[in-house]
């Protein structure tokens, strides 16, 4: 494990380098084996928080916890919902927020908030050459040249190593509620959902889990607000059956870290879909699965070493794998296959930001 303690060694470390190496955050993925890892662990603390400006700024190594801490303080959090993969994946190592970024990390909530990329207005990177570059800022504005605030969102250690991410944030609601549904067949679900993403009710959560027969909508914001929007959600879906108020507190952290998916003997996908397809894409999976962000999002286990992506030919979406040994992230591919002309795209900018073919992404 490489651990440089400043964005000036982590610059040294890259400009002598040979490679491979794989950047990691808090150590919350996949071991990649044979690979060295260079850690951003000892990249840590918050430089900036202005609570009034909803601003914060951070170093890539700080842990999540510490992120939600600052911003619990002050009553905000993130819009994104940051989800935490290591329970699932079965690592003891900490999530950090340059982690967060580096796989785009976005929760239930992303459907109507956005993703991470949506969150982030600012980064500072060391590129393969062992340049400093920083792009974006503290505040939302437009930029030009090479919008690096997006690209390294989701690119997972392939185009550089963060060293500091901004963002803006948003204040925590005041309350939250659940309507539950009970015994929708999956396109009875993802049209139910499709429903109340669809009226004026502000629906921040839309899930179905159909090993529990549930289909679970989140409402957020001013307690009589979030009241009285419930019961009028609840008489517009009165279609769908009965709406239920679900009192379990933990429900969404759950659906947000794929809980109930911890522990499981099998390999774990997450397959991004259109909505309107979802149902369809769930009839051909092999084991259990679960949806998210509408229907939009498809958790799927499957046997170990299983190649999920044969089972969905034609797929109008991805098919992540998330959890597998290292040998299946090898041969199956951790990320979708790209078309041809995004690969394109891909080479390069990997091309201009590594020349020297230094990184590699985590698994």
């Amino acid at each position: 494990m490489i651990e440089p303690r400043s964005e000036d060694e982590l610059a040294a470390m890259l400009r002598a380098g040979d490679g491979p190496l794989v950047p990691r955050g808090g150590d919350t993925r996949a071991a990649v084996a044979g690979r060295a890892r260079l850690s951003t662990a000892g990249l840590t603390g918050i430089t900036l928080y202005e609570p009034g400006a909803l601003t914060l700024v951070a170093r890539a190594g700080t842990p999540m916890a510490e992120i939600d801490r600052a911003l619990a303080d002050e009553g905000q959090r993130l819009a994104f919902e940051p989800p935490s993969m290591a329970a699932v994946l079965g690592r003891d190592g900490v999530s950090t927020i340059g982690g967060v970024v580096a796989t785009n990390a976005s929760g239930p909530r992303r459907m109507v908030a956005g993703a991470c990329r949506d969150s982030l207005i600012g980064v500072r990177l060391v590129d393969g050459t062992g340049m400093i570059v920083s792009n974006g800022g503290r505040v939302m504005k437009n930029v030009t040249g090479y919008d690096l605030v997006k690209l390294m969102a989701g690119s997972r250690g392939m185009l550089g190593v963060l060293t500091e991410v901004s963002f803006k944030t948003l204040p925590c609601p005041e309350t939250a509620l659940t309507l539950r549904a009970s015994g929708l067949s999956p396109e009875r679900a993802v049209a139910a959902m499709s429903a109340a993403l669809g009226t004026p009710f502000e629906v921040t959560g839309a899930a179905h889990d159909p090993a529990l027969g549930a289909t679970w909508l989140r409402l957020e914001g001013f307690e009589a607000s979030v009241a009285a929007r419930a019961d009028r959600l609840a008489a517009a879906l009165s279609g769908w059956g009965a709406w239920d108020r679900d009192a379990d507190a933990e429900l969404w952290p759950r659906l947000r870290d794929a809980a109930d998916f911890v522990g499981g003997a099998g390999d774990l996908w997450r397959i991004s879909v259109r909505p309107s397809r979802a149902a369809g894409v769930a009839a051909r999976l092999p084991g259990r699965w679960r949806m998210d962000w509408g229907g939009g999002l498809i958790w799927a286990e499957t046997p170990r070493g299983h190649d999920l992506r044969a089972d969905l030919p034609g797929l109008e979406g991805h098919a992540t794998l998330v959890r597998a040994s290292p040998a299946t992230h090898d041969r199956l591919g951790t990320l979708h296959p790209e078309p041809a002309p995004v690969g394109a795209l891909t080479a390069g900018l990997k091309s201009r930001f590594d020349p020297r073919g230094l990184f590699r992404a985590a698994a």
